[in-house]
Formats: C-alpha cells, sequence, structure tokens
C-alpha cells in the first residue's frame, strides 16, 4: 500500500508536552491588573505582532491566532484586560469583543473562505479552559471532511498552513478589510 506522509513538524512540541513558551514579558509591560504567566497579557504587552501572532489589538479585545489549532485559521479573542469572569467584562469590553469576533469572521471568510464556524467560550478549567483566568473565545473555521481518521487512529491533526504564512496572509488581508 502506497501512503501519502503529512509533515507538521512544529506539532511535536505540543503534542510531547514541551512546548516552548514566548520570551517572558517583563512585569513593567503588562497592563494593570495582568499577569505574568499569561500568555493573553503577554501578548497584550509585546511590540511585535507578528512573534505574538496578534491578528488584531487595535480597540478593549485582542485576536491572536491559537499556536495549538484544531484548523487552520484557529483564533482566540479575548479582551485586553485580564478578567476571569463574564460578570467582570464592562459593556464596552463585551461589545468589542462581539465586534472582533464578527470582523474576524469576515476576516476569514475573506482569506480562508471556511463553510462555517465552531465559535465558543470554554468558561473554567473543568469546561475545557486551558487557561481559566483569562476570558477568550475560540473561533475554528470548518470544511466538509476537515475531520478526518489522523486524530481518531494517530491522536493527531493535520494543519495544512504554518503559523507565520496564515498571520502573513490575515495581516495583509485585514488592512483591506473595513472596521
Amino acid at each position: 500500500m502506497d501512503y501519502e506522509r503529512i509533515w507538521a513538524p512544529w506539532r511535536l512540541s505540543y503534542i510531547i508536552g514541551d512546548a516552548p513558551s514566548p520570551e517572558p514579558t517583563p512585569q513593567a509591560s503588562l497592563l494593570p491588573g495582568g499577569a505574568a504567566e499569561c500568555f493573553l497579557c503577554q501578548a497584550v504587552a509585546a511590540g511585535d505582532d507578528r512573534q505574538r501572532l496578534i491578528v488584531a489589538g487595535k480597540g478593549p479585545s485582542i485576536a491572536l491566532l491559537n499556536r495549538y489549532p484544531y484548523n487552520n485559521g484557529h483564533l482566540l479573542v479575548a479582551p485586553q484586560r485580564h478578567v476571569a469572569q463574564l460578570d467582570q467584562l464592562k459593556a464596552c469590553e463585551q461589545l468589542d469583543v462581539l465586534e472582533t469576533i464578527a470582523r474576524m469572521i469576515r476576516l476569514l471568510d475573506k482569506v480562508l473562505k471556511p463553510e462555517g464556524y465552531n465559535v465558543g467560550l470554554n468558561l473554567g478549567r473543568v469546561a475545557g479552559a486551558g487557561l481559566p483566568g483569562h476570558l477568550h473565545w475560540h473561533i475554528v473555521p470548518r470544511w466538509p471532511g476537515d475531520t478526518n481518521f489522523m486524530p481518531v487512529l494517530a491522536g493527531v491533526r493535520v494543519i495544512p498552513q504554518s503559523l507565520d504564512a496564515l498571520w502573513q496572509a490575515l495581516s495583509q488581508a485585514s488592512n483591506e478589510l473595513p472596521e
């Protein structure tokens, strides 16, 4: 039998659990109330959008690529302020998060042309929140047949595009997308 090889070497560090963290952000550059160990707070504080994979971050919320995506184009949208509960969000932050989610979906429509989305919030560790201290929503683009045998047989998902190439495409298209 002929097998086609699918290479996704950047995923290995996640699978075996020794993924490198971005350089720590100095406490002084975090927003007030930010947590030094929180990758979202680090992304908000950092100046290099490409290194932190930030796609949008001009308002009270931030959108960035998930470093360990379920699917190509998997984004995270979060308030810039470090809060853990929905009732801790100010009304303007709630509105901005929803507007950012809608804008990111328009951006993904333009760049990747998915046929659907899973959009969700895991609230609390037992609900699946890997970072329970900082609210964040997942936007996962979906296509027919994007679930295949790889996760079932090998415990691996195959992502067809590098994070850097996706960041470049989304950043370029974002500049052309009306607010």
